[in-house]
């Protein structure tokens, strides 16, 4: 039983990165397809949805449709109790229902203002009056959940749930804009981005060029904070210390170097991820960590 996830460009769509964490994060079969949203091709790749017409889509393995990420949520939750996708506790349960809601209907003007990137931050950003309410809303209900649940740190509901994964892209945009925000939810938002998936996800996204890029602002920019800049490069020629790629177990193709080491991938995709965000990739660790230690 495979779900297939339709999505848009990682780095932009915030809605997508929702749609793959609930997929992702909560172990469910899924294939992702690419959406062009930046490309002309949205209306014919959505063609075969209707009447969905915008990413994330889903598609159930007896091929019924659908769309909207709230209606997505449910259904998974529903199909996959066992999952625990949203928390067990009826009151906790309940509020972060009301969360993700109030995520889906609100927060216009930080939409408006912040569109999702995960590139780089923004510096000397200045946000508007409505937006610095649309934050205060936002701390008002992590704060609230944290009441209903007793979790101090961490995700809002002691474990991980649908109400982190419709936060996560809340958290890019405080992060990516700067935004003013309080100790503990900066905290929140480092932890939500730091997953491994996120960190997947993003670098997965960087291995695509945009020119121009998406949603420019006349500011200076500064690095993406979470993790350690790359130290990776992508190489033309080996061989590598590796034969077999760490993803597939196939004969590899394509190479990078890293701290004057070859590394070999069975093709371009599988590189270039690593590259991004070797550090992301735990099947790529162990084998650095497997060669060097022994």
């Amino acid at each position: 039983m495979t779900y297939d996830l339709f999505i848009g460009d990682r780095l932009f769509s915030s809605w997508s990165l929702r749609g793959w964490l609930m997929l992702e994060k909560f172990g469910l079969p899924y294939r992702s397809h690419m959406v062009g949203l930046y490309s002309g091709t949205m209306a014919q790749d959505m063609a075969a949805l209707a009447p969905a017409r915008l990413v994330p889509a889903l598609r159930l393995p007896d091929g019924m449709v659908v769309g909207e990420s709230l209606a997505m949520a449910e259904t998974l939750a529903e199909r996959h109790p066992q999952a625990e996708l949203w928390p067990a506790d009826p009151a906790e349960r309940a509020t972060a229902r009301w969360l993700c809601a109030e995520m889906v209907a609100g927060f216009a003007s930080l939409r408006g203002e912040c569109a999702m990137q995960l590139k780089h931050c923004w510096d000397r950003f200045t946000p508007s009056a409505e937006t610095l309410s649309d934050l205060q809303r936002i701390e008002a209900l992590w704060a609230h959940a944290r009441s209903v649940s007793g979790s101090e740190s961490g995700p809002l509901f002691g474990s991980y749930s649908l109400a982190d994964v419709f936060y996560t892209p809340v958290a890019a945009r405080i992060v990516g804009y700067k935004l003013p925000v309080s100790n503990a939810s900066l905290a929140y938002c480092n932890m939500l981005l730091s997953d491994t998936s996120v960190r997947q996800w993003r670098a997965m996204g960087l291995t695509v060029a945009y020119d121009p890029l998406p949603y420019p602002q006349d500011l200076p920019a500064s690095p993406w904070p979470i993790g350690s800049p790359s130290r990776a490069k992508a190489t033309e020629t080996g061989p590598s210390v590796n034969a077999l790629c760490p993803y597939s177990g196939e004969p590899v193709t394509h190479y990078l170097e890293l701290d004057g080491q070859v590394w070999g991938f069975c093709n371009a995709t599988c590189r270039d991820k690593t590259v991004s965000d070797p550090e992301a990739w735990p099947q790529f660790q162990t084998m650095v960590d497997t060669v060097n230690d022994s």
